[in-house]
Formats: C-alpha cells, structure tokens, sequence
C-alpha cells in the first residue's frame, strides 16, 4: 500500500443490528453481576472489533448501568478502543534507546509505505500503527511489536519485509 493511497476515515458506518446482537449472550452472561463491568467490555471488543457508543448504549442498558459508566470505563483503560483497528496492531518504540539508533527513520518508512500516521488504521484495517515509549528491549533497539511479536535491530529497508509476513 502506498501513501497516495486514501487514509483511513474518520467516519465509521454505524453497526448493524446482526452486530449487535452479538452483544446478547455477553449481556445474560454479565447481567446482575455486580463488578463485571470491565471482563464484560473485554468480551465485547474482542466480539466487535472496538466499542462505539452504540455499543456502549447497549452494553449499559444490558447491564442496567449509565451509559456515562460505561463512557468513563472505555476512555480510562488504554486497552479499551472506541475506533476500528487493524487486525494487527505495530507498536514502534520511540524511546530513547530506540529514538537515538534510528526509530524516527523508521517511522517515516512505515507512515510512507502504509499511508498512516500514528493513531491511524489503513483503509484494509490490515494494520494499526501506535508509537509507544518503551518496549523494555533497549538492546535490540530500535525496536517494533507486531501484535505479540517482538522485532529488533530494525532498518528502514528491511521493515516492510516484516509486515509482509503479517496477512
């Protein structure tokens, strides 16, 4: 894909009620526990991809809690999307370690080759790209995760090889 490509949109077509439904067995299996707020949410943006409010409506009125809850729960965890992501998620670190050998560089091959910027999705959701400050692999820098897969030493001419290996 490349950056003459169109960026991923910001709008997002609104879940179907077959989606949604989805959410029903999550509901009876959470509803009336108290506490379970959070392993409820999980199961639903594994289910659904992320949690747009018309999920977050639902989830609420199932488990007979505010919406505003829910809300506040989603936007607190940094585990918790309220946007569509990428079937694969790539974590550049931008720490010291790996901002020195050569991370910015790096950066810019993905954001050129994918058409994203960081925070962004390619139109496919194939990919998400985050930039994080550590991934506790200084020795390796610079370094990316794909998913749960840790990639060290990278180069700019030697990066797109390893996301090709992610379909």
């Amino acid at each position: 894909m490349k950056s003459s490509e169109a960026k991923v949109s910001t709008a997002v077509d609104p879940l179907g009620e077959e989606e949604l439904a989805k959410l029903d067995p999550i509901i009876a299996k959470y509803a009336g526990r108290p506490g379970y707020l959070i392993p409820a949410l999980k199961e639903a943006q594994e289910v659904i991809g992320y949690l747009p409010m018309e999920v977050q409506h639902k989830l609420a009125r199932g488990l007979n809690i505010s919406t505003s809850h829910v809300y506040g729960v989603v936007s607190f965890y940094s585990f918790f999307t309220m946007v569509p992501r990428g079937r694969h998620t790539i974590r550049l670190c931008l720490g010291t370690a790996c901002y020195v050998r050569g991370a910015p560089e790096i950066q810019a091959k993905i954001e050129q080759e994918l058409g994203i910027g960081v925070g962004e999705t390619t139109p496919d959701r194939r990919f998400t790209l985050e930039a994080v400050r550590c991934l506790g692999a200084c020795g390796l820098a610079p370094v990316m995760m794909v998913n749960e897969d840790t990639h060290g030493a990278l180069e700019p001419g030697t990066v797109l090889q390893i996301l090709e290996q992610y379909e």
